[in-house]
């Protein structure tokens, strides 16, 4: 990427963020991200909510409020019917009204494999953006949503599963993290990521390397979707979920007695994940308390942040 350098730019591609932030006066900044991908369940009206609730969430990683979003489409025109991108849209339109925002247009091409999302607009106060590089030793890792979404959907297609086996997979990742981002804010708390494409150990490095900071992570404590494991077990790993185990081996350490398949699911590539919270120590109560009462799927406690080089995880 090019090297930008202006003061106005807060946030950009150094820290690997989740979001660009670009100020505009003294006491407002603007954030904005992009993602898209193919459809992950067979329903076109859910398609549509995961992918506004999974572009709308890395502005909520950065404490920032949705304005707006525009939709970003590739459909196989003569081959999928519109009636479907319709039934897309609307899952996405309901989402964006249910966090406060609006859908104001967009752009479409024709594509032989369908695809959806959104960049996503959203605002924040310059002196409360939250970044991934704050997080300190001694602070406790929070994990707002439950892993296996990957693999759950590659056993999907896989017929593995039928589609009424992901009823709850589909219900945590159309849920917003602006519960678990407001939560977050009120509390006060040194850093935040959503967990995504890269996984939870990807996502986590990538904070702890922003922070100069490592990590302990207790496989135990993970909260995982019903049925992810079996799943795994049986094969249903998506490509991307390998190739995140693979760029994570030289920064990953695990004892011996993790099982294979919760190497596999910590690493797997998730979809309009939760947040990943760096909280101190003293302030854990406060979060989960808040966390609870804002119904987030989770709030578990997953690990700690340690001295030691920068990104390096160790797993127990």
């Amino acid at each position: 990427m090019p090297v930008a350098t202006d003061p106005r730019i807060l946030v950009d591609a150094a820290t690997r963020d989740d979001a660009a932030v670009f100020q505009l006066t003294a006491d407002r900044a603007i954030v904005a991200t992009v993602d898209f991908f193919t459809p992950i369940v067979d329903s076109a009206y859910d398609f549509g909510r995961i992918a506004a609730a999974n572009a709308f969430s890395d502005v909520y990683a950065m404490g920032a409020t949705p304005l707006f979003a525009l939709s970003i489409v590739g459909w196989p025109r003569d081959t999928l019917p519109l009636d479907l991108l319709g039934d897309v849209i609307r899952g996405a339109a309901d989402i964006t009204r249910e966090a406060g925002a609006f859908i104001l247009g967009g752009h479409s091409v024709d594509d032989p494999e369908p695809k959806y999302g959104m960049a996503a607009i959203g605002e924040v106060r310059p002196d409360r953006i939250m970044t991934n590089a704050g997080a300190q030793a001694g602070d406790l890792l929070v994990l707002t949503k439950p892993l296996g979404t990957g693999v759950l959907a590659t056993a999907l297609k896989r017929d593995l599963l039928p589609e009424s086996e992901l009823a709850q997979a589909v219900a945590v990742m159309t849920t917003l993290n602006a519960g678990a981002a407001r939560a977050m804010l009120r509390v006060g708390v040194h850093a935040a990521t959503d967990v995504t494409g890269f996984g939870l150990l990807g996502h986590l490095r990538t904070l702890l390397e922003a922070s100069g900071a490592a990590a302990t992570i207790t496989s135990d404590a993970v909260p995982l979707l019903p049925r992810a494991l079996e799943m795994t077990d049986q094969g249903a790993i998506p490509g991307g979920t390998r190739r995140n185990q693979e760029s994570q081996a030289d920064a990953v350490r695990f004892a011996t007695s993790v099982p294979e398949a919760v190497r596999v699911l910590l690493a797997d590539a998730q979809t309009s994940g939760g947040l990943l919270i760096s909280v101190p120590g003293d302030r854990i109560e406060e979060l989960q308390t808040a966390l609870e009462r804002e119904r987030a799927p989770s709030a578990a406690v997953i690990g700690r942040v340690i001295r030691g080089k920068a990104g390096q995880i160790e797993v127990v």
